[in-house]
């Protein structure tokens, strides 16, 4: 018999679901609790990689990427060393499955993460980062705030929609932790984590980041992504020129999540170095930060360094090889992270590089290159990582400058454009993709993937032996009964649909063969097809009813193109009632 303590904590623990599912206020509440973990998990994971930077490197005050140069080059040996750790981290990983990140669980899980996965993404990006490679800790912020999130909803057991809202919230928080910047946290959850925007949704997101944000700022954290520029007037000509940019920046994005993919396969088709990719990547990785130190870590130092000294274009045009290199090169050998802030840092050397050249021109027009550094900030990170609004309130938060808002937007808005039209996918998703994961958005698909065939079909259908006569069909399907009876053989193999109109209007003598009649007899689905499959392969062959098969062709039963639009069709307006808040 249970005691009645643990039956007290029960009935309170119920009562907590049921309060926090009936009430907004509790939920807001609730979000802020988790945007509060979000964020000093964010402070946590960047201490420790920086400290781990300061061990191996000897950096106090300054940044990794901003050093001058290395002055003792045997410290590089953390790279390499870096990468058997990787190595060592990614074959306990292999004894599980592929960890699942925020935009997955929300795509496909309903929101629901293992708390394993976020601990293997953390600690694998915090030593990935800590010894150099070229990348960043962002999606390690948004991955355990976003997991913590995860955590707490599914103890509560939230609704589906709930968790979702909450896992967002909880990645934002992580994000608007790391630059000081709730707006930007906040556009983060709904743009690239959530995928939808609703009025029920926005308080507990807003609710998330702000706490991120007090923590950080509670505990004498402060961001280091600070920009600022002079007040001007934007003219016609900068706008027409950062669409420019937006455009190169669209087109540069696409290259480099090109390049990351082609190195993957090129180095896994060597299965021979399989194993030691890490290390082989932290080896490559040295000479590269022999020649210029900012091609380590993500970028921070130096892209304070090189918007307060304005280099020249050698200078930029060698660093931004070198950096796409070794953000390439960490990621197809093996290291953890993402491209959100080494695509920030491409980005303004981009934009300043663009300005350079831009203001070579004869006719005299000029665009400021700090100004073009923030929108080359802002257009790569929107072409690689997606959410325009996202990086806009970014750029708003950093520089305190409305006047440049509308350029940044103009050319993040033409890179989204551009990148979606030409590739179609964000990093992230784009990564998803190539594992063979169906996702392009965050958007919730789940549903889709678990509403099969093997569900809605039906299995009153009429059955006829395949040596039926065309006879023996019109008596088993009367005029006014059925639409259509299924050819089966002697062991319940699926042998093709006759339609009821053919089988009765057919001019071909009684005793032929019911089988001369047969349709779609090559043409069937899997119990396993989802929704979405069932749905394209009816526009495929403009059937009425398709049969459902095993492996083996044994019929299991008929779907209709009816029921299965109608099915969907119920889906998408309960997803739009929760989106309104109906």
């Amino acid at each position: 018999m249970p005691s009645s303590a643990f039956l007290r904590v029960r009935r309170r623990s119920v009562g907590l679901r049921q309060w926090l599912r009936a009430s907004e206020l509790a939920f807001i509440l609730l979000a802020a609790l988790a945007g509060a973990a979000a964020g000093t998990a964010t402070i946590a994971q960047s201490w420790l990689a920086h400290a781990i930077q300061r061990l191996l490197y000897g950096v106090t005050i300054n940044r990794l990427s901003a050093l001058g140069s290395i002055s003792h080059p045997w410290k590089l040996l953390a790279l390499p060393l870096g990468g058997l750790l990787i190595m060592l981290l990614a074959r306990w990983e292999r004894r599980r499955r592929t960890p699942i990140d925020v935009v997955e669980a929300n795509a496909l899980h309903g929101g629901r993460i293992p708390a394993t996965d976020n601990l293997v993404v953390a600690a694998q990006t915090i030593v990935s980062n800590g010894c150099g490679a070229s990348v960043g800790l962002e999606a390690a912020y948004a991955q355990m705030g976003g997991g913590i999130a995860s955590l707490l909803g599914q103890w509560l057991r939230l609704r589906r929609a709930d968790l979702r809202t909450l896992v967002g919230a909880g990645a934002g928080a992580g994000i608007a932790a790391a630059f000081g910047a709730p707006l930007t946290g906040a556009f983060y959850a709904v743009e690239i984590v959530i995928g939808s925007y609703s009025t029920a949704s926005i308080a507990p997101i807003v609710a998330a980041a702000l706490a991120a944000a007090l923590v950080m700022r509670g505990l004498g954290v402060e961001p280091y992504l600070i920009a600022t520029t002079a007040s001007r007037t934007i003219t016609t000509v900068d706008y027409l020129a950062y669409a420019g940019l937006g455009i190169v920046c669209a087109m540069l994005g696409i290259a480099i999540m090109r390049m990351v993919t082609l190195a993957e396969r090129a180095v896994k088709a060597v299965r021979r170095i399989e194993l030691w990719r890490p290390l082989i990547g932290g080896l490559t990785l040295m000479p590269l930060a022999m020649i210029s130190p900012q091609t380590l870590s993500a970028g921070h130092g130096a892209l304070h360094l090189d918007l307060l000294l304005r280099p020249t274009m050698s200078f930029l045009i060698v660093v931004i090889l070198l950096k796409i290199a070794a953000s390439v090169i960490s990621l197809a050998s093996g290291f953890r992270g993402g491209l959100f802030f080494a695509s920030l840092f491409i980005g303004s050397l981009v934009g300043q590089l663009f300005a350079e050249l831009f203001n070579l021109n004869p006719w005299g027009l000029h665009v400021n290159a700090m100004d073009a550094a923030m929108v080359g900030m802002a257009a790569l990170s929107v072409s690689v990582i997606g959410g325009p609004m996202t990086l806009g309130m970014l750029m708003l938060e950093t520089t305190h400058d409305f006047a440049l808002m509308g350029v940044v937007l103009t050319a993040s808005l033409l890179a989204t454009a551009v990148t979606r039209e030409v590739f179609g996918y964000s990093f992230s998703t784009w990564r998803l993709h190539v594992r063979g994961s169906i996702i392009r958005s965050p958007r919730d698909i789940g549903w889709m993937l678990t509403l099969n065939a093997g569900r809605i079909m039906r299995r009153d259908w009429i059955a006829v032996p395949e040596n039926s006569t065309i006879a023996d069909v019109r008596a088993a399907i009367p005029p006014g009964s059925a639409s259509k009876a299924v050819i089966v053989d002697q062991a319940g193999h699926y042998r093709g649909i006759v339609p009821a109109a053919a089988a009765h209007t057919s001019e071909r003598d009684g005793m032929s063969p019911a089988t001369a009649l047969a349709v779609l007899t090559d043409t069937t689905l899997t119990p396993a097809d989802d929704l979405k499959s069932v749905l394209r392969a009816f526009d495929n062959v403009q059937a009425d009813e398709l049969a459902v098969v095993t492996e083996d062709g044994t019929l299991l039963g008929i779907v209709t193109e009816k029921y299965a639009r109608r099915r969907y069709l119920e889906e998408i307006e309960a997803a739009q009632r929760h989106l309104f808040g109906e």
